[in-house]
């Protein structure tokens, strides 16, 4: 598997791709999935995508060539476009689409049939702000800790590396290393396939999104190597603001450490949900029972919904 189809997949899905590693038998991805933009495209533009996603061919297995008069025809499907529309921003489908190719091709190696993949997927909701930097850090960091590189600039199948590289080909890795951890003057990834760390909106929700706010690209890399040094003494350099970094995002240094750790750890990670208590009880309010586990915590959070 290769970033070149996460890549694809992000120009056709209404899901954004945050952050991804890739191993030698899984990977790790990190995905915004934006129904609300579905609803921003014609029927034609349904019909289109989902041709790109799943391109028509013959008896022989060869694309069919496909007109405009014939995608016209197709837009006028309505419970067809709204279905596809639907499909487009759903996580499963997603997958699938992400996974099926490298089974079929893995299996036409093996000339062999059946289930390649050991499981389907598994999926964790990410609740909070903090949860979700930490997730980021996590998947970039995860060849790091398993000890697969000696650091974030040889992890060549992460996102960590992608977002760098990007900018040295825009001309802007000079802006990047020297710019502030915190809120930058100049859109570094303006551009780039994945979604930006940086959230450049203001309080009306103008300007580039991304996904935190307080929070650099530049910033962003130097926390890596600042907790990457955490997790594994005398590998990297550190910058002076990560410290005062942390505070700024009201996280405490020795409580992201021990999440890192927990993260990065061994065991299976068991739970559907990551982040905060209070976050962790308002979606057990939602859901209507009382027990959901945090993947980070040592313990199932314990939550008590109100009666309604």
């Amino acid at each position: 598997m290769d970033r070149d189809r996460l890549k694809g997949l992000a120009a056709l899905f209404a899901i954004d791709v945050c952050g991804f590693s890739i191993k030698d038998n899984h990977l790790h991805v990190l995905l915004k999935l934006d129904l609300a933009r579905t609803k921003t495209w014609s029927p034609v533009e349904v019909v289109r995508r989902w041709l790109q996603l799943c391109p028509l061919r013959d008896r022989h297995g060869k694309p069919v060539t496909v007109t405009a008069a014939w995608i016209a025809e197709r837009a006028k499907d309505s419970a067809r476009v709204e279905e596809r529309r639907i499909r487009l921003s759903d996580l499963g489908w997603y997958m699938k689409s992400l996974k099926k190719p490298f089974a079929k091709r893995a299996n036409r190696e093996d000339a062999c049939t059946g289930a390649f993949w050991q499981e389907r997927y598994k999926s964790i909701g990410i609740l909070d702000e903090t949860g979700l930097l930490a997730t980021c850090a996590y998947i970039d960091l995860n060849p790091v800790a398993a000890g697969l590189v000696p650091n974030r600039e040889k992890s060549n199948h992460t996102s960590i590396k992608s977002r760098p590289d990007y900018c040295a080909t825009q001309g802007k890795l000079e802006t990047l290393l020297g710019g502030s951890s915190y809120a930058s003057c100049s859109n570094l990834e303006k551009g780039h396939w994945l979604f930006p760390i940086e959230d450049r909106r203001d309080p009306n929700g103008n300007g580039a999104a991304g996904m935190l706010r307080g929070i650099s690209l530049t910033g962003y890399l130097q926390l890596l190597g600042w907790s990457s040094r955490q997790l594994r003494p005398g590998k990297l350099t550190v910058s002076d603001d990560v410290p005062d970094l942390l505070t700024r995002l009201q996280i405490d240094a020795g409580s992201w450490k021990s999440t890192l750790e927990k993260l990065l750890g061994t065991k299976k990670k068991i739970g559907s949900y990551f982040g905060d208590t209070a976050r962790l009880n308002e979606v057990a309010v939602q859901r209507g029972t009382k027990f959901l586990k945090n993947v980070a915590g040592r313990e199932t959070q314990l939550a008590t919904p109100s009666a309604s």
